[in-house]
């Protein structure tokens, strides 16, 4: 018996919800111990990169060390971006899209939680040309400057 759920095209998920459920899953491979991110850059409907959050090749996690410096220091999310040991997930798709030799320009972003500032900066010097993200970050600068770039963040429900 044919699986009716399957067939009927109402119950698919939109292109953004199919692609933000990608994220969500590349978000488990975090070993970031405040938050998970995951982010997940589409060009013409084809998955060219994935990244999470976590430490640099070869460098030990935060949970090897002992524990979030930035934790431990009481940083509030958003601030102090340079006493964190790891990479965020944009970052790492974005060098995993160079490191494969392919282009992201005019490409979608598909993240967790919205690109703080150095990430935006990223993103936008990468040519990405829209943002899909299902939560929101405590970066004002961050939406400031997409904005004058002309990149407006999609908030998925």
């Amino acid at each position: 018996m044919a699986d009716t759920k399957i067939l009927a095209k109402d119950n698919r998920p939109t292109w953004d919800e199919y692609f933000m459920q990608m994220a969500e899953l590349t978000a488990k491979r975090s070993t970031c111990l405040r938050r998970q991110v995951g982010a997940v850059i589409v060009k013409d409907k084809h998955i060219v990169a994935t990244g999470y959050n976590g430490a640099p090749r070869g460098i030990a996690h935060c949970d090897e060390k002992g524990g979030c410096l930035r934790q431990k220091m009481g940083v509030p999310s958003g601030q102090r971006h340079e006493l964190c040991r790891a990479l965020h997930a944009e970052q790492n798709a974005i060098i995993q899209a160079a490191t494969l030799g392919q282009s992201i320009e005019d490409a979608t972003i598909y993240v967790t939680n919205q690109p703080c500032v150095i990430c935006a900066k990223m993103i936008i010097n990468a040519g990405i040309k829209r943002i899909v993200v299902k939560e929101g970050y405590p970066d004002e600068l961050s939406v400031e400057i997409l904005d004058e770039a002309g990149l407006k963040i999609v908030m998925l429900d």
